[in-house]
């Protein structure tokens, strides 16, 4: 079964099954590799993507169910000549240190901001609970969520 879908604003149609999950469709259907596999279960949010504006979680989105939608992975938030706020912000605060949680990390982080452009810590913390980061960066993630928050205002 054909299945349409806009991923990081290109038409694409994929032949696969409408049950596998959005995230393989993604990573072995578009080579699209940003978007990692952390648990299976939307625990971690390592595969987090943004589905039309929305974060969730792809390793329990069937790729079915996206249809028609558009979805926005890493790979499509930014780019190395013009980064996302996030993606800039999480550079300079030095966030990352095995990296592996960030690409979902950031997802979650810009949809926040989408959303609440000048979140409270709280608010921040609430809103990337679910992001696991097994290094423990949380406050440096926190800190660039909220450079990330000033960026997006001064533009």
């Amino acid at each position: 079964m054909s299945i349409t879908l806009t991923v990081n604003g290109r038409a694409e149609t994929l032949d696969l099954p409408p049950e596998m999950p959005l995230l393989w469709a993604l990573r072995d259907g578009l080579s699209l590799t940003g978007t990692k596999f952390g648990c299976g279960v939307a625990a971690c949010g390592a595969c987090t993507v943004h589905v039309d504006g929305q974060a969730v979680r792809s390793c329990q989105t069937a790729l079915g169910d996206v249809a028609g939608a558009s979805v926005t992975t890493i790979e499509g938030l930014g780019n190395p000549a013009a980064l996302h706020a996030v993606q800039a912000a999480w550079l300079e605060g030095q966030v990352a240190q095995c990296g592996y949680c960030q690409s979902g990390q950031i997802m979650q982080a810009a949809a926040l901001l989408a959303a609440n452009p000048a979140p409270t810590e709280a608010e921040i913390d609430e809103a990337m609970s679910g992001n696991l980061c097994r290094c423990g960066t949380y406050p440096r993630i926190r800190a660039a969520v909220q450079d990330a928050a000033r960026r997006l205002q001064e533009v």
